[in-house]
């Protein structure tokens, strides 16, 4: 039994602490047993199991890959990204929509910024179930649907979590722009309403973005704003590795013209 007034037992029973592993935690350094064949242990960069209601952000080189797990089915990963060297420059929802003629994000499409850029490309996705319609939950939207839906209550909402993740890289609020989420796919019908593809899906299903500029990735796991179930939402888990940078005959940056030009806006601004 630990008690406030007795600092020297408090500080043993924390260092005794030392070497648990949480359900939901960065695992240091990182360590994971199912690499992507080529893959080498040295070039592991990030390992972390994300909770339901839960957030991470990572910054991520060039070149890298970030495989998303749904681990058990039930994940909602609402993602922002945005240019490191320059964060002004940041994931354009419209402009990934329209620029590539498709509303439906999956393999081979790419996530374009608000300078004409490819951020980073969906290298590989055997979910094929995302959403680029309808945005992050918030805390009105929480607070109708469960009670409450601050960042502190048990049903923290996904806006606030990306401000969470935003803020560890010196953003703010003003900084946290409209979200695609991946492994909730919506699709709009014939009437023109949204509608969610709710799950819960197969455990394990996986996506892998691969980073074509330096990149901060920010991740809220939270619930989708039209799931209408009690508060449902399972661990997300996260895996980046180093890789090489996208070369010109690569079969996603040459699948369309849009592509080639966004990849060549790329390499125009790694020129200077």
């Amino acid at each position: 039994m630990v008690t406030l007034n007795d600092p020297n037992a408090a500080r043993a029973h924390a260092r005794a602490q030392e070497g648990l592993v949480a359900d939901a935690m960065p695992i240091l350094p990182p360590v994971a047993d199912d690499l992507p064949a080529g893959v080498s242990a040295d070039d592991l960069v990030w390992e972390e199991r994300i909770a339901g209601g839960g957030y991470a952000s990572r910054r991520l080189a060039r070149g890298s890959r970030t495989r998303l797990i749904d681990v058990d089915g039930d994940a909602c990963a609402s993602i922002q990204i945005f240019n490191a060297e320059m964060p002004t420059e940041r994931l354009n929802v419209a402009d990934t929509v329209k620029i590539q003629w498709n509303a439906y994000i999956g393999a081979g499409k790419l996530l374009l910024s608000d300078m004409g850029r490819v951020l980073m490309s969906i290298e590989a996705d055997d979910a094929g179930s995302h959403d680029a319609f309808c945005g992050a939950s918030n805390a009105a939207a929480n607070a109708r649907a469960y009670g409450e839906g601050g960042n502190w209550s048990a049903f923290p909402n996904a806006r606030d979590r990306l401000l969470l993740g935003a803020a560890k890289h010196g953003l703010g609020r003003r900084d946290v722009h409209p979200c695609i989420n991946l492994f909730k796919g919506v699709r709009i019908a014939q009437g023109g309403s949204t509608v969610l593809d709710i799950g819960p899906f197969a455990p394990g299903r996986a996506l892998t973005l691969r980073a074509e500029m330096d990149v901060i990735l920010v991740i809220a796991n939270c619930p989708h704003v039209l799931d209408t179930r009690p508060w449902t939402v399972t661990p997300l888990r996260a895996t980046a590795w180093r890789g090489p940078i996208t070369g010109t005959d690569d079969a996603i940056r040459n699948a369309t013209p849009e592509g080639r030009r966004a990849f060549l806006n790329v390499d125009d601004y790694y020129r200077r």
